[in-house]
């Protein structure tokens, strides 16, 4: 069985090939963690020596050292001197806790995690552990929610007030890992605007290190990811425990080491600024954390990863089928268009094979720069004298879809609507309103609030017919604060912020099911699982540029699949670095994400609009491998100067190789680059014509030939044809 409890060790084991995950009994009241990772058939007593002393029923939790135990809900302020995974404030200011184990029960799918974005529950199975607190009558279920298919184990935590008094929460973090031992390498995402993502690996020290947020946002700055890397450990080999976070807001991923060199994992909403009342009978939720363990290096963790997302995080008719290829105008035009040059952009795509034009900012209101007209989402009769409905009708007389952008979570202080409600922004009380992009935050905690952004966007969405719509924030939450929130429930806002933004992307995608939803926040400002389940794939930065791009989206790779990560060719000179790359350079790194273009047809030459249809054909018939193939790693940019990777669809025969160079060096010898994935017994065709054997590239490897310039590329095509007969 894949979650099971045996009578004598006192031990839940959630198992499937891929892992087991065991939680041992203390005292037969306090659940510790005892193993996280080979599949193990059970743990021994011998394994547990320092758990063993304390299996007596008679032991109390103040006879228990908790601060040298590894615990799976660990609470500050008993005999543990770390920092919890739970904390309380209680009517009479006291904070203690003493949770034990009131009862278990194992049942098929996953929990209700009202108001929060989830997991699918296809084929899952959850172990539910209810743990009470006597004295106050609080009672917390730790969920774990074993998907056996994917080798992933989903963790959250419910608490419930079930006592007389009302109880503050301080703390709700979604899961704590106690690992034996702290010889792991540390590696987390971090970054800034349009360098999002950059791979940070180190070796855990003494104390407390990680990485967060507290800008309202997932952030560009961070990522609600982290994983723990054994010394052996690379691409392909070596144990990887993943740790990734289904939510967009305020976060915490932390790895503290403590007095006997063991490591505390904890990640969830981050404590800074955040209290929850709890009346008696009301619930707490926190977000569900999704936690992969990889006997096989980075390269199986990212496989366990992305075959979850695909599976159980995307969903709805976009989730596994071809994605469109796309134009949009924004670093084409700017603000500076009007309806003949959108019509203009859009035929010469045409011609070339795009299937949708993405109208960007600057459609609505008096919006000609953007100095104004968020919230205002009426269209600007001058640009388009026949509104959106006539531009959405020459756009689809062309024989292509209608994308839009919107920003709906923001609003201009310059604005009709800001002017008839100035109390719908975020805002302290009196304190002076931080603008960023010369714009405010809409007040997401508010029910008139999420049914005005409903009702505008939505009646946007229908009067332009639109089959497509891009979904930004450009800026971070100051002044956190609502006009609605009694000052006691002040600690709330960012979690209400969250999941009033989620109620609004429920409705709105509920009421159009077959448009293709792409998140936005400034680039890659929000990229996370959270927004994944109502967007089948974000923009995964603002930065554009082909180098660049080769290390944010390998960097991206490390959680999220290529059929998340939206990947544009743009212009030259890049409009964020002035770096010229070659065209097919800019579409080979493009090709790795969901395909499209960022520029103005006609400012390319006859060869390129040539060029620029062949690449579409090519992208059309090699979709299927691109977006949902194994996508493998095999050189990094963040360890040399090259960059390589390929897809190989899931029967092994076909793949797509891409290697780029970064600089041009003088008398550059020929060489070979070992690829992965291939069937060995196979032969694969090139579509220059040349036959190698999948063993052949396997062990020895791809000739790689030099290439001329600066930021140059080699991409082959692989197709499998029958072995040779000897």
């Amino acid at each position: 069985m894949p979650i099971s409890f045996d009578e004598k060790t006192r031990c839940f084991s959630l198992a499937c090939g891929d892992f087991s995950y065991v939680i041992r009994l203390a005292a037969g009241r306090w659940p510790l963690h005892a193993h996280w990772g080979a599949p193990v058939r059970r743990v021994h007593d011998d394994l547990l020596s320092r758990l063993s002393p304390y299996t007596d029923e008679t032991f109390s939790l103040n006879e228990l050292p908790l601060d040298r135990l590894p615990q799976e809900c660990p609470v500050y302020g008993t005999a543990d001197y770390r920092e919890g995974m739970l904390g309380v404030r209680h009517a009479d200011g006291t904070a203690a806790l003493d949770l034990q184990m009131e009862g278990c029960r194992t049942y098929a799918g996953r929990p209700e995690l009202p108001g929060l974005p989830c997991a699918g529950g296809e084929g899952a199975e959850t172990l539910e552990l209810t743990l009470k607190d006597a004295l106050s009558g609080l009672r917390v279920l730790l969920n774990y929610t074993l998907y056996a298919d994917c080798g992933i184990l989903a963790r959250s935590a419910r608490i419930q007030n079930d006592g007389t008094a009302v109880e503050t929460i301080t703390r709700a973090l979604s899961c704590c890992v106690d690992f034996e031992g702290s010889g792991f390498r540390f590696l987390t995402l971090s970054g800034s605007w349009a360098r999002e993502r950059d791979i940070t690996l180190r070796p855990l020290a003494p104390g407390q290190q990680g990485t967060a947020s507290l800008r309202g946002s997932s952030s560009h700055q961070g990522s609600p990811f982290m994983a723990f890397l054994s010394p052996d450990a690379s691409e392909t080999q070596g144990e990887v425990y993943g740790m990734a976070l289904c939510y967009s807001g305020n976060y915490l991923a932390s790895a503290d080491v403590d007095q006997d060199g063991n490591t505390r994992a904890m990640l969830g909403i981050h404590p800074e600024g955040f209290s929850w009342r709890l009346s008696p009978g009301e619930s707490f939720c926190t977000p569900e954390a999704y936690l992969c363990y990889a006997p096989d290096g980075l390269a199986g963790m990212s496989r366990r990863f992305h075959r979850f997302i695909r599976s159980r995080i995307t969903r709805g008719p976009w989730a596994n089928a071809p994605r469109p290829i796309l134009i949009n105008n924004w670093e084409g035009t700017y603000f500076g268009f009007d309806e003949e040059k959108l019509l203009s952009i859009a035929a010469a795509a045409k011609e070339t094979g795009v299937d949708l034009f993405v109208l960007d900012d600057g459609w609505f209101g008096r919006r000609n720069d953007d100095h104004s007209s968020l919230g205002d989402w009426t269209d600007d009769l001058i640009k388009l004298p026949h509104g959106l409905s006539g531009l959405s009708d020459r756009i689809h007389a062309l024989g292509m879809k209608f994308g839009l952008w919107v920003e709906p979570e923001m609003i201009s202080p310059d604005s009709d609507l800001c002017r008839a409600h100035p109390d719908w922004c975020v805002h302290a009380g009196a304190y002076p309103r931080t603008e960023s992009r010369f714009q405010l935050v809409l007040d997401l905690t508010r029910g008139e609030v999420r049914d005005a952004v409903v009702e505008s966007i939505c009646a946007a969405l229908t009067r332009g017919r639109v089959d497509y719509v891009k979904w930004d924030m450009n800026r971070d939450i100051t002044q956190a604060g609502s006009a609605a929130l009694p000052p006691e429930r002040m600690g709330e806002f960012f979690h209400r912020y969250m999941l009033g933004l989620y109620d609004i992307l429920s409705r709105v995608t509920a009421r159009f099911p077959d448009v293709l939803f792409e998140s936005c926040a400034g680039g890659g400002g929000r990229y996370d699982l959270g927004m994944m389940c109502y967007m089948p794939q974000a923009w995964t930065s603002d930065n554009t540029d082909a180098w660049e791009r080769c290390r944010i989206q390998y960097s991206t790779s490390l959680l999220f699949p290529p059929c998340c990560m939206g990947a544009h060719v743009s212009a030259v000179p890049n409009h964020q670095t002035g770096r010229i790359t070659p065209f097919e350079t800019r579409a080979a790194v493009a090709m790795s994400g969901t395909y499209g273009y960022e520029l103005d047809p006609a400012r390319l030459a006859p060869e390129e609009l040539r060029l620029m249809r062949s690449l579409n054909e090519r992208v059309r018939a090699w979709q299927d491998v691109l977006l949902y193939g194994d996508f493998l790693r095999l050189l990094s940019p963040f360890e040399g100067t090259d960059c390589a990777f390929m897809s190989v669809s899931p029967d092994r025969r076909r793949a797509v190789f891409t290697c780029v160079f970064a600089l041009a060096r003088p008398n550059r010898k020929p060489g070979l680059l070992r690829l992965r994935g291939l069937d060995p017994a196979l032969n694969y065709r090139l579509e220059d014509g040349r036959v190698f054997g999948g063993d052949e590239l396997l062990s020895r490897g791809l000739p790689l030939s030099p290439v001329s310039g600066d930021f140059g590329s080699l991409q082959f095509f692989l197709t499998a044809e029958p072995p040779l007969q000897a």
